[in-house]
């Protein structure tokens, strides 16, 4: 069920990125407000951050080289927590597929963690005091599916906001 989540993340990115253009990805509702490929790259990122960390492994983004696609520093710790409205404001989004792309990658190594997870696993402590109760592994999957659910949520009302009504066919709904 967590894996099934975490693919519904990608199909609802899957509905509302294609055929964006770069000045699309970029756009702002308001100077304040988060643009669509800013929301897509900050999902995928914390995702990528979040599941490398629980892996104990280097994350996609610097490992295979994703900053450069983005073209940012290979910083690790660049999720886009504690980015400023002139910070979302000067990101500047690479054309859609890349965001998928990168997304893709991501979900796949997160896909075959989860795979190997048994329930003691998912049930294992966190190591963050500054939590309490401690999270667990299972905890933190899900609040970064959460994490991600709610971004793609708002990536896809900017679409509908910006693009109008029709993006979403019924027959491609999530069930």
């Amino acid at each position: 069920m967590i894996a099934d989540a975490y693919d519904r993340v990608l199909q609802a990115l899957e509905q509302a990125l294609p055929g964006l253009t770069e000045d699309d990805l970029n756009l702002q509702p308001h100077p304040d407000c988060n643009s669509m490929g800013w929301l897509a790259w900050h999902l995928t990122r914390v995702q990528d951050d979040h599941v490398a960390d629980l892996m104990g492994q280097e994350q996609l983004w610097v490992k295979d080289g994703w900053y450069q696609r983005f073209n940012r520093a290979p910083d690790p710790k660049d999720i886009g927590w504690g980015h400023s409205s002139e910070d979302v404001a000067a990101f500047r989004s690479p054309d859609a597929e890349t965001l998928l792309d990168y997304h893709r990658a991501v979900l796949e190594r997160t896909k075959g963690y989860i795979a190997t997870l048994s329930a003691a696993d998912l049930d294992r402590e966190l190591n963050e005091p500054w939590f309490q109760p401690l999270p667990t592994v299972g905890v933190r999957l899900v609040s970064v599916v959460s994490d991600g659910l709610q971004h793609v949520g708002q990536a896809a009302y900017l679409r509908g906001l910006f693009k109008g009504k029709g993006w979403l066919q019924a027959s491609d709904a999530i069930g």
